[in-house]
């Protein structure tokens, strides 16, 4: 038998080296715009055509390279950052691993032109699949630019598996936008197609956030600032009202490089607990600056998950300083120490607690119920004197209404739904419990709705209907409306804008960043539109980190949840009856998309069961 096992030709182990590194062209841009920082640059363009398929290319005024270095840096592990292992966990640099270069030239067609002060010419290099195709000094500026083009044009699979312009443009967006946050001292932009979307002028860390993440949040930032030893911590949270209910603005930076971690997420929801609902989420820019010993930034590889030594200390520490902050600016409550003097005057304050009075009082049976170990449940019924008051004050003044159905709080309605044998689509009336549950017969007991679940499965399986090629009409808006989005978000909707058509809404682009919301759906209510825009961007956003979801689905569950009827809302009769036909028309009536119940049924022999029948 021959032997089989054989070295892969580099050029092949190059394209699978890339498919780790490069996956689609925002991943080129963050290499390309790390580079450039790690370059020591203070103005950085960046080129797009084609949302990177056509090119992508980055303009830095940084050191350059010499010959010899520029040819070098195309090659597999060349890196200027290690020179022995240890220099591994002492990286304080973007890019270090020396696998960036390699794995762009091994997918696309590069042309690079370089030049360091020192020189007086520049090199151009033109590399195509990992083969250097030409090379000739040139004139040139200081600085590298580097312009890849054709993205996976050797490997067809790969680039039938990108998404839309629109969608990969986002992806783009995402990457500039977390590079460039971490650098305000450096001036970034971004041209699309012959267009300008950012031009970031080189300010503060605040400047820079409001550049990125609007205007609305220019007064609403609460910096964040705490030193020690260990590590420092620094940047801004969002005042309570700036909370959004789905994770949307949330950036974390540690020694400046941005990285996705739900433990640090917890840390910082946790200092906004009680200020905030239970289901929003906090806006944050935070960095962690400290040694690069204390944390492995080699557990994945976009490098954008690590690991922390001690993850406790880190806990804590951000906790600590978000809470700090929030306190310094007086957003958390405060205690007044101030005594009131009149308590001074109080009996329990101004005279003591005599023997006398403390022996009566550890002799009751009510302290003895409660100082006994195992016994703070249990009432002795031979002392139950002690607590007639409280029994009194929940029981009825006239003991025969009791015993009369017509004169007990909503009798009236349960001795008719509890008459009725039919089940809840019967023709009767139904009764909404807290402005949230709407409470229904069956013909063996009692159902239990929660109005909005219902409403998302209703409108769920209406917008999958419709994404199905049963488009929902849309109603002309009298007077359109203007949306004014942030660029990320502007990009996002124009990805979104041919399914939302289906749907039943009509928007059109309107300038840099501005859409005029021309259509709703029919059944949408009317002076709400911008508010629902952007809230099913936000929505759309939280799901977006779940990538079991198609895009498809992710916006049909968006769409769902945002224009659901919420709880707290009164309905009328006819309201509640529509709704209830109309959710036990679904193919599935007990759970919403995300699998929580819709209603819960409690049979008649249960109900007599809890009142001792």
């Amino acid at each position: 038998m021959p032997d089989i096992i054989q070295l892969l030709p580099d050029h092949i182990a190059n394209q699978i080296a890339a498919g780790e590194v490069i996956q689609r062209p925002a991943s080129a841009v963050k290499e390309l715009l790390e580079n450039a920082v790690d370059a020591g640059a203070t103005e950085i363009q960046l080129i797009i055509n084609d949302a990177g398929k056509q090119l992508l290319q980055v303009i830095d005024n940084g050191g350059g390279m010499s010959e010899t270095d520029a040819r070098m840096a195309f090659e597999r592990h060349a890196t200027s950052k290690i020179k022995e292992i240890d220099d591994l966990f002492r990286i304080k640099t973007m890019g270090f691993r020396g696998e960036a270069l390699a794995s762009i030239a091994a997918v696309a067609q590069v042309e690079v032109k370089t030049k360091r002060a020192e020189d007086s010419t520049g090199t151009y290099i033109e590399i195509e699949n990992s083969v250097v195709k030409r090379q000739e000094p040139v004139a040139a500026a200081n600085g590298t630019s580097i312009a890849m083009k054709n993205l996976f044009f050797n490997v067809p699979a790969r680039r039938n598996f990108l998404k839309s312009n629109a969608a990969e443009m986002r992806h783009i967006v995402d990457e500039f936008i977390r590079v460039s946050m971490a650098y305000p001292d450096i001036f970034f932009s971004l041209t699309a197609n012959g267009q300008q979307m950012f031009h970031l002028d080189r300010g503060t860390l605040k400047q820079r956030i409001v550049q990125l993440l609007g205007n609305q949040y220019n007064a609403k930032l609460v910096s964040v600032e705490e030193q020690t030893d260990y590590m420092n911590i620094y940047g801004f949270i969002g005042k309570p009202e700036t909370a959004k209910k789905t994770r949307g603005d949330q950036y974390f930076f540690v020694n400046h490089r941005f990285i996705k971690s739900a433990y640090l997420n917890h840390a910082v929801a946790g200092a906004f607990q009680e200020m905030i609902a239970t289901d929003s989420f906090p806006t944050y820019v935070l960095f962690i600056d400290l040694d690069p010993a204390q944390v492995d930034i080699n557990v994945h590889p976009t490098k954008q998950e690590i690991k922390f030594e001690d993850e406790k200390i880190v806990y804590a520490f951000v906790q600590s300083a978000v809470k700090h902050a929030l306190a310094q600016f007086s957003i958390t409550p405060t205690l007044d120490f101030d005594l009131d003097p009149t308590i001074q005057q109080l009996d329990a304050v101004s005279k003591p607690f005599t023997s006398e009075q403390k022996s009566q009082a550890s002799s009751s049976s009510l302290y003895n119920t409660f100082t006994q170990k195992h016994a703070a449940h249990k009432i002795d019924p031979q002392q139950k004197s002690e607590l007639k008051h409280w029994r009194e004050f929940y029981e009825p003044a006239n003991k025969s209404s009791v015993d009369s159905p017509q004169t007990t709080v909503g009798s009236a309605d349960f001795s008719l739904l509890g008459s009725a044998p039919k089940l809840v689509l019967a023709d009767q009336d139904f009764t909404q419990l807290h402005q949230t549950y709407i409470v229904a017969a069956t013909a063996k007991g009692m159902m239990i709705i929660h109005q909005q679940n219902a409403h998302e499965r209703v409108l769920y399986e209406r917008y999958l209907a419709a994404a199905d090629g049963k488009p929902i009409a849309t109603q002309s808006s009298l007077f359109p409306s203007t949306l004014h989005l942030s660029t990320a978000d502007a990009v996002l909707l124009s990805d979104l804008s041919d399914e939302l058509k289906q749907l039943g809404y009509l928007i059109e682009p309107f300038g840099k960043d501005t859409f005029v919301i021309q259509g709703t759906p029919a059944d949408f209510e009317q002076g709400n539109e911008v508010t629902a825009i952007e809230l099913l961007l936000e929505q759309f956003k939280h799901y977006t980190s779940d990538l079991k979801f198609s895009k498809r689905e992710k916006l049909i569950r968006s769409l769902a949840k945002q224009h659901s009827i919420k709880a707290g809302r009164t309905l009328t009769q006819k309201e509640m009856k529509q709704l209830v036909e109309d959710l036990f028309n679904c193919a599935q009536p007990n759970a919403t998309s995300n699998g929580f119940p819709v209603y819960m049924e409690i049979k008649k022999d249960e109900l007599e069961k809890m009142f001792g029948r």
